[in-house]
């Protein structure tokens, strides 16, 4: 117990839990809260669906991730002084889209929401950066999951707490008052330690780009490593893509489903994330990764019985309970294992580039999930979910072949 609390309870750890809420605070700010005014603004939905793809700096963010390994910031340091300049830039983005008008100037708005993003993006990489190279062996657990709580929180206050406040203010008020909120992640970061990198970063633009791809594809495993990205979450990507569709289809009210998904099931995450970062310190990682992939598949069925039962309301909050709880576990677990495998010297490329990995999860496990559920029904759907967990945890019988960096000491 003594070791768990340490780990949660340490400066470095606190930081974390408030770079992860800086994080969070952009994204729904160039998506469902930007949707929102739109649609306010009485804008054509053909234009709302178009600004979807501001986000793109999201996925791309691996082609610039090598110049913040390369160029250290002449104040703060390598990780921090980046994650200032983006926090800073991110003020200045948001502030500006305050004053923009989506009615009369789209164009105006878009191009702003792609710089907020962009920044937004930025900010992603560094931080993670700084997590990987900040968490101690003990560590890795607790930072992922206080990472993940905070931006799960921010994502409340830039996405729920936002639309509230727009009832009673103007969306101008409402986005100033969210860039304010960037001040948070600012003082944490003057007031952050700097890790300490590890050997030699690179020394040019050529060795940012290479040398990532070079070390990792040299390690035993690299491609199995990569294919288990991909598959360990799919089985919860597969169960959560027509989670919606399905509760109205048994009749559920949108309120039940706000309510109960968004409200009750983000707690049920949070609990999920924070109880698998405090497991993981006496688990360890190979431990934690199958019993936490064993979980998340398993609470699919929690989904099977609420088809068989149909509209049963506590049978709802308790799919959704155990989902999300369980979901919660795996993604800490998981984040922690891929900040395990970038090497220091250039982490914001590595992990910038296995983020981008976990990506074709949600396209290849997401894709299908309208024609299978119509296919099958939504009983076999859900257990197909569930066996969907195999392949991953099959390739996990092969970590102890991995050839992973050693965490920093």
């Amino acid at each position: 117990m003594g070791l768990i609390l340490r780990a949660f309870t340490t400066w470095r750890m606190a930081v974390i839990l408030l770079l992860g809420f800086s994080s969070g605070i952009p994204l729904a700010l160039t998506g469902a809260t930007l949707q929102a005014w739109m649609k306010s603004e009485h804008i054509d939905l053909t234009v709302i669906g178009l600004f979807s793809l501001v986000g793109l700096p999201y996925v791309l963010k691996f082609l610039w991730a090598p110049l913040m390994d390369r160029y250290i910031p002449p104040f703060l340091g390598r990780r921090l002084g980046w994650i200032l300049v983006s926090q800073v830039a991110l003020v200045a983005a948001i502030s500006a889209m305050a004053f923009t008008n989506p009615a009369a100037l789209p164009a105006a708005t878009a191009a702003i929401a792609v710089l907020i993003a962009f920044f937004s993006a930025s900010q992603d990489i560094v931080v993670d950066a700084y997590r990987t190279d900040l968490a101690e062996k003990d560590e890795v657990g607790p930072a992922a999951s206080l990472y993940i709580a905070g931006y799960r929180i921010a994502l409340l206050v830039s996405g729920a707490l936002a639309l509230i406040l727009a009832d009673h203010l103007p969306w101008r008020a409402v986005y100033l008052l969210m860039a304010g909120t960037m001040g948070i992640g600012i003082l944490a970061t003057l007031f952050a330690p700097e890790p300490k990198t590890p050997g030699t970063p690179p020394q040019s633009i050529t060795d940012a780009v290479l040398l990532p791809f070079r070390e990792y594809f040299q390690r035993t495993g690299a491609g199995e490593i990569l294919a288990f990205i991909v598959l360990y979450k799919i089985d919860v990507v597969i169960a959560m893509a027509m989670t919606t569709p399905f509760l109205l289809e048994l009749g559920f009210s949108m309120t039940d489903i706000g309510a109960v998904t968004k409200g009750f099931g983000l707690v049920a995450t949070l609990l999920g994330t924070l109880t698998g970062g405090a497991l993981m310190v006496r688990l360890g990682m190979q431990r934690s990764l199958w019993v936490f992939g064993l979980s998340q598949g398993v609470s699919g069925l929690s989904f099977m019985a609420l088809a068989h039962l149909g509209h049963h309301y506590p049978m709802l909050v308790t799919a959704i309970a155990v989902e999300n709880f369980c979901s919660g576990m795996g993604t800490a677990a998981f984040t922690a294992f891929l900040m395990t495998l970038c090497d220091k010297r250039f982490s914001a490329t590595q992990y910038a580039l296995l983020t981008s990995m976990m990506g074709l999860s949600r396209v290849l496990g997401g894709a299908p999930t309208g024609y299978l559920a119509k296919a099958v029904g939504w009983e076999t759907y859900f257990l197909i979910s569930v066996l969907a967990m195999i392949p991953g945890l099959l390739l996990l019988t092969r970590y102890s072949k991995w050839s992973l960096p050693e965490p920093a000491k």
